[in-house]
């Protein structure tokens, strides 16, 4: 540990926290040999107090889905009882130990940040992760998640893994890179050498520890010496680990050819089993005997648990640098030897690698491996499963099927880029109608990764173009993801255009009659913009699509209706402004994710929910909604929702001001969504700016955000929502020309929707643009309109009436209104529209009394603490605040423990009634 100063202060204060039941977590990454293993090693050898848990990457299991993760917590499994019941069940199903699917791969993370909490209750854990870039995906992807969300447990999670840069496997964990030891330090650890032979392996070395060490017992007694000149070494420097490699390579070779063939299998064998490895060797003729030679030398670790290598590099060694025929051999054995139903998968994939050529039968058996990966969330591992099977058969139907699978599973784990690789090796033409289907939709995944969601739009209608005739029954699931993602694109006439295609489907007939107008607009490729948007909605339209609508809602009621019916009735209902009816659809949308364990769709659910929310006023609740959407949107790698989440998000906090947070959030949104053509996302983020300079007095620049805001979001309808801030930004900016057309727009909108929320904000509007003769009545009728609970909207009709009441020099009657906007500006936090009704309160000559309207205790509390503390008020358990905010749950009663002070409580029985006050 010379020269390891600073790696070994992190260790050891992450060991003492872990003693006093704090958790933390830490990636070492750094080149081959480099120490990572070591300091592991050393971390182990220093957690006295603590339990260790340990699991090594071994790249050629790298497809058994969650190995790694049952190596890990296989000696605490005692403790998934004390797991809530579904948790329990998951886990069970990813080990093999029951026989059950698990429909959403949240509840194995929630269930391993559940189980080493649980465990570290009884006993501080100390996690070491070897080699986490040879770990499965599944694996790295829990252990990952609970890494992050671990906080008050008493766990130390120490990962290493290979590279100079971390790369995804960091999943956003505190990384320390390991970097090579100085030349004072290294010719310490070369006692023995002749000074020049020394400096020459000190040279070769480059500063890895482990290189040091290989290449010096790599030299014979002559060399050691510095007898013989010129010494045997190469005259540059070579680069590692390649020079390593050689030198453990030859520290092989030395051994005795039954020692090697032993090793082989030990290398191929990822359980660490000395009964496996043993009975596997046998059947190459090994024996325990020959174990010998390799322990003696250093290379091999065995005690009655199990065989270790000294390096993960000697592993290599041991596997890579023999013959072929050795490992074919070896793994031959091995699918013989792990013969038991419970060892399946092992023995399909140690037969795969043992495949020389095509394989039907192997192929088989690997595509129940990934239908068995995929019925347990490990979706990277199905996808290899199904890709290596397509690598064994001849069928070339068989194969397209195959791949077509794998790259389904590939989008499904996050891999868009693999996905698309796959997609690319299908072959062509695909004769079969319901396999194009599927083809279309793995091409469309693709795209909305990389590229457009409008052209993904078009690629699903095309292929339901290209199947209706054959296969009718795959046109509803084409044309409504089609839908979804015009509907994302912001692209009118393309969702007019493909409703069109089956105007008889109740969830395509609504668009039929919603979009009518803009069924002839063309847009181009880039869907930036649209040529001839209609000016307003045509009221028959609408009231056209008023039965359909009512059929989906009616239908929505059913168990047996789709999710993505179902997120499509919502989005028209909230489109038409029913925020009520779109409120239980929505909600009752993510209640069927939630219940079903339809984990992918949660935050594409919640989204719309908080959404709608917004609409309502309902901000806390919105907030709440789309964090936890982002937490899971960022946890299931939805690049394309996250932008979506984050301009929401942005638009919550440019109302209460927080400035810095909405510009990153919003230019993070934009940054994706724009070079995409992501319209709707595009047009959040630039109505979140807009909204932010419109509060800050901006009136110019606010414009400018909003007109590009509107411009994004393509169609009147879908920009509603903007059309209020534009009427406004345009009045204080003096440019009330630029007022006219949205404030029509609105006032169309208003008389076709007939949604009071819609005329209120259209009569504020008519108040601000038409004769001062006038104002007065829309503003009151505007006021009479507003929905009672959303404060913000109806705050924002009181500002501008008591502007306009004290220009008119009615002082006392606008100090009543202004102070009314000013107490309900207070209330939601509005801050920037605080500040300027306490302006022109005082330019009224009044005064506000901040007693009057204290800001909420909640403020008091960091975001963490706010959200469990809501839900902590709402009667909701530990576990249940747990579950939804992916915490364990003794870190949400740290939070509380945190919380209760400075609300000035001793329970959450209090809890209700200060936040409620």
């Amino acid at each position: 540990m010379q020269g390891r100063d600073e790696e070994l202060r992190r260790i050891e204060l992450m060991l003492a926290d872990a003693l006093h039941g704090q958790s933390g977590a830490l990636l070492l990454h750094g080149e081959a040999g480099i120490g990572k293993t070591a300091l592991l090693e050393h971390a182990a050898a220093r957690a006295q107090g603590l339990r260790v848990l340990r699991v090594e990457g071994i790249e050629s299991e790298m497809e058994l889905g969650f190995s790694g993760l049952h190596q890990l917590v296989l000696p605490i499994l005692q403790v998934l009882d004390r797991l809530p019941a579904p948790q329990a069940r998951a886990l069970r199903s990813v080990f093999g130990l029951v026989d059950a699917p698990v429909r959403d791969r949240l509840t194995v993370a929630l269930a391993t940040l559940s189980v080493l909490a649980e465990a570290a209750a009884d006993t501080p854990l100390l996690c070491l992760v070897d080699d986490l870039q040879w770990l499965d995906q599944p694996s790295v992807d829990v252990l990952a998640f609970a890494a992050r969300r671990l906080s008050a447990e008493g766990v130390a999670m120490l990962f290493a893994a290979r590279g100079d840069s971390p790369g995804s496997t960091a999943r956003a964990l505190p990384t320390l890179h390991v970097t090579g030891i100085d030349r004072t330090t290294a010719a310490a650890l070369l006692p023995g050498l002749a000074p020049h032979v020394a400096e020459q392996i000190i040279d070769q070395a480059q500063g890895n520890p482990l290189a040091l060490r290989e290449l010096s017992a790599a030299l014979t007694p002559a060399q050691r010496s510095g007898q013989l000149g010129p010494l045997v070494l190469p005259e540059a420097p070579s680069a590692l680990p390649s020079r390593l490699q050689e030198a453990l390579t030859e520290r092989v070779r030395r051994l005795p050819e039954a020692t090697r063939r032993i090793l082989t299998v030990t290398a191929a064998d990822d359980t660490g089993d000395l009964t496996v490895v043993l009975a596997a060797a046998a059947r190459c003729g090994g024996s325990v005997d020959d174990l010998t030679p390799a322990e003696q030398a250093g290379l091999l670790a065995v005690s009655g648990a199990g065989l270790r290598f000294g390096h993960p590099l000697v592993r290599f060694a041991a596997y890579r640098h023999v013959p072929l025929a050795e490992r074919i051999a070896a793994h031959r054995a091995l699918a013989e030897t792990l013969d038991g139903a419970g060892h399946a998968h092992r023995r399909a994939w140690h037969l795969a690698a043992a495949a020389t050529g095509p394989d039907e039968q192997v192929a088989a058996e690997l595509e129940r491996v990934a239908e068995w990966a995929g019925s347990r969330q490990a979706m990277a591992s199905a996808s290899a499963a199904y890709e290596r099977a397509a690598q064994l058969t001849a069928d070339p139907a068989l194969r397209a099927r195959l791949l077509i699978g794998a790259a389904q599973r590939a989008s499904e784990a996050g891999q868009d880029e693999r996905c698309g690789a796959l997609a690319d090796q299908v072959p062509q033409p695909l004769q079969d109608p319901g396999m194009a289907a599927d083809f279309a939709r793995v091409r469309a995944v693709v795209e909305l990764g990389f590229g457009s969601p409008a052209r993904a739009a078009r690629i699903l209608a095309e292929g339901a173009d290209a199947t209706a005739a054959e296969r009718p029954d795959k046109l509803p699931v084409l044309l409504t993801d089609a839908l979804h993602a015009a509907f994302a694109a912001g692209n009118a006439a393309l969702i007019a255009q493909i409703a069109a295609r089956a105007p008889g489907l109740p969830v395509l007939a609504v668009p039929v009659h919603v979009f009518a107008d803009a069924a002839a607009t063309r847009r181009n490729d880039g869907d930036a913009a649209a040529d001839g948007v209609p000016a307003a909605p045509a009221a028959p339209a609408l009231r056209g699509a008023r039965q359909p609508l009512a059929e989906l809602v009616t239908a929505c009621d059913r168990a047996e209706v789709s999710l993505m019916d179902r997120l499509m009735t919502g989005h028209y209902c909230h489109l038409l402004a029913d925020h009520a009816t779109a409120h239980r659809v929505a909600s009752a949308a993510v209640a069927h994710c939630r219940d079903r364990g339809v984990g992918g769709w949660l935050p594409t659910t919640l989204h719309l929910l908080a959404q709608v929310e917004l609409a309502l006023g309902r901000r806390d609740d919105a907030h709440s909604h789309a964090a936890e959407a982002l937490r899971l949107a960022d946890y299931y790698d939805l690049d394309h929702r996250v932008a979506h989440l984050r301009a929401l998000l942005a638009v919550l906090a440019a109302a209460r001001g927080e400035e810095d947070r909405t510009r990153e959030l919003a230019h993070r949104a934009l940054e994706y969504t724009r070079p995409r053509g992501v319209g709707r996302g595009t047009a959040d983020a630039l109505w979140a700016l807009g909204l932010l300079d419109l509060g800050s007095g901006q009136g110019q620049r606010a414009l400018d955000r909003l007109e590009a805001a509107q411009d994004a979001a393509g169609h009147p309808l879908m920009a509603r929502h903007l059309l209020p801030d534009l009427v406004e930004a345009a009045v204080r900016a003096g440019r009330p020309e630029r007022a006219k057309a949205p404030a029509k727009a609105l006032a169309a909108c208003a008389d076709a929707l007939r949604q009071p929320a819609v005329g209120a904000q259209s009569r504020r509007c008519r108040a601000l643009i038409g004769p001062d003769s006038r104002a007065e009545e829309h503003y009151l009728a505007a006021l009479d309109l507003h929905p009672i609970d959303d404060s913000f909207e109806r705050a924002r009709t009181e500002l501008l009436y008591g502007e306009w009441l004290r220009r008119q020099r009615r002082k006392l009657d606008a100090r009543d209104r202004l102070r009314a906007a000013l107490e309900r500006f207070d209330r939601v936090g509005a801050q920037p529209w605080v500040r300027r009704a306490r302006t022109e309160l005082r330019a009224a000559g009044g005064h506000h009394d901040p007693t009057l309207a204290p800001n909420s205790p909640i403020a008091r509390l960091s975001p963490q603490e706010r959200e469990v503390a809501w839900l902590a008020a709402t009667g909701a358990t530990n576990r249940e605040i747990a579950t939804q905010l992916l915490l364990s749950p003794r870190t949400v009663g740290h939070h509380l423990y945190r919380a209760f002070p400075k609300l000035g409580i001793s329970s959450r029985t209090q809890l209700a009634d200060v936040l409620g006050g």
